[in-house]
């Protein structure tokens, strides 16, 4: 039953047993013989300050090891998680990351531009495309027409079959006896393909004269040293890493900008405030309230090892996962007012909710590290967006919320997605209207 549950009614169901049983969760499923989810956020940042040899988070995410990589930050723990973190962080300082806001314009614009005037179209797949057109130039810095087409072709094919709500299902129907063994054989050529794309992107960048001059993600990866040793990253280390970065920063941005849109174009209200801000302060306020009510991941995952961990006044013991649940707090009323209600107003003013109370990007040593790359990418095309055109709804009522996993179809990965949620997407069909020819690009404010 409480898979079932947690399949299909998954918030309702963690809302009502939160009320009758309080803020920390012990759920049991097919998949998982215990697991517990956290809704405090005073119990959320125990799990997130936690030893991280108490509280493994590289442990809890050994699952996407197959399409993150086995040296993907994700996956890793202790010493070796922040050797690199240490290295990847120049890659998302404020300085380049604005470097990018020329790469995002133009990807924006491309999008706008290929956008039919009079006839609905689906806006999910346009921003699938916007954001991997940022991906290939933003983070891996190709300029070259035929490769980068070349890449986005292999990224689409190793990211299609993981997103197939129908495998998932089947999957979880058989109990992973269906639908596995041959999706992860096409899914394993597919990766390699990509894999050996881009190691050869690697090794051409590796040689090129004006390596410290580029500002693209991989060029800084590149160049990245340890203070302490003076190591770089190896090609391995690169790689997956720059894998880890197409799946953070494609399809859950790509998501949040759908429903950025989708929320907007419902609210006239908010819409025409934005419309008329004079600063940023408000379109800020609008991505972070997004971020609330659609987070693109609705769970983060530790695995207690070595010793019991302490959350909420119950002693945790090794060998469970604890699953902070970013979409059981943003929906708190006694936290967030009316908390299905779109209200950017929230984040404004002299009394925001507190940090421990808005978590889409996790926290502590874990934070994703592209939070500000993602919500700097969000504000540059809702920007250029409303610079350039005139949009509206097609149809009536509110989007409804499909749950799709980033694993592929195994039992483990069914596992993991009742525990976190996994991603909050529109459906593809819903849709949206240009209702005159969008203003040239050089007009744009």
């Amino acid at each position: 039953m409480q898979t079932l549950a947690l399949g299909f009614a998954r918030v309702p169901f963690v809302a009502a047993c939160r009320r009758r049983y309080g803020d920390v969760l012990t759920f049991r499923t097919l998949f998982d013989s215990g697991f517990v989810m956290v809704l405090d956020p005073a119990a959320v940042q125990q799990v997130f300050r936690a030893s991280p040899d108490v509280a493994c988070a590289g442990a809890a995410n050994a699952g996407v090891e197959p399409l993150h990589g086995n040296r993907s930050l994700m996956v890793l723990d202790g010493d070796d998680h922040l050797r690199r973190r240490r290295l990847s962080l120049p890659a998302f300082h404020g300085r380049l990351m604005r470097a990018h806001e020329t790469v995002m314009r133009s990807a924006t614009d491309r999008a706008i531009e290929s956008w039919p005037v009079g006839r609905p179209f689906a806006l999910l797949p346009s921003m699938y495309s916007l954001t991997l057109d940022v991906i290939i130039g933003a983070v891996f810095g190709v300029e070259e027409a035929g490769r980068a087409e070349q890449l986005k072709r292999a990224m689409r094919a190793v990211l299609a079959p993981i997103h197939s709500g129908a495998s998932r299902w089947l999957a979880l129907a058989s109990g992973g006896r269906l639908g596995s063994a041959r999706a992860a054989f096409r899914f394993e050529v597919r990766h390699r393909t990509l894999d050996r794309l881009i190691d050869d992107e690697i090794a051409r960048r590796r040689i090129v004269s004006d390596l410290e001059r580029r500002t693209d993600v991989l060029s800084t990866l590149l160049l990245a040293r340890d203070e302490a040793t003076g190591e770089s990253m190896s090609d391995e280390e690169v790689r997956d890493e720059l894998v880890t970065l197409l799946i953070a920063g494609h399809e859950t941005t790509a998501a949040a900008l759908a429903w950025s849109f989708e929320l907007l174009l419902r609210d006239q209200r908010v819409l025409r405030r934005l419309r008329a801000a004079e600063d940023g302060e408000y379109l800020d306020a609008v991505v972070k309230e997004v971020l609330r009510l659609r987070p693109v991941a609705t769970g983060v995952g530790r695995l207690v090892c070595d010793r019991p961990l302490e959350v909420g006044g119950y002693m945790i013991q090794p060998g469970v996962e604890v699953s902070p649940s970013i979409d059981g707090i943003h929906l708190r009323s006694d936290l967030y007012p009316e908390p299905r209600a779109f209200r950017p107003e929230r984040f404004l003013g002299a009394d925001p909710p507190e940090t421990a109370a808005w978590i889409p990007f996790g926290g502590g040593t874990r934070r994703c590290l592209g939070a500000s790359f993602a919500q700097f990418e969000m504000k540059v095309v809702i920007r250029r967006v409303l610079e350039r055109t005139e949009l509206r709804r097609v149809g009536r009522g509110r989007e409804r919320v499909v749950r799709r996993t980033v694993s592929p179809p195994t039992p483990g990965a069914i596992g993991r997605s009742l525990r976190r949620g996994r991603r909050w997407l529109p459906r593809r069909e819903v849709r949206v209207l240009l209702t005159t020819p969008a203003l040239p690009a050089a007009d744009a404010r």
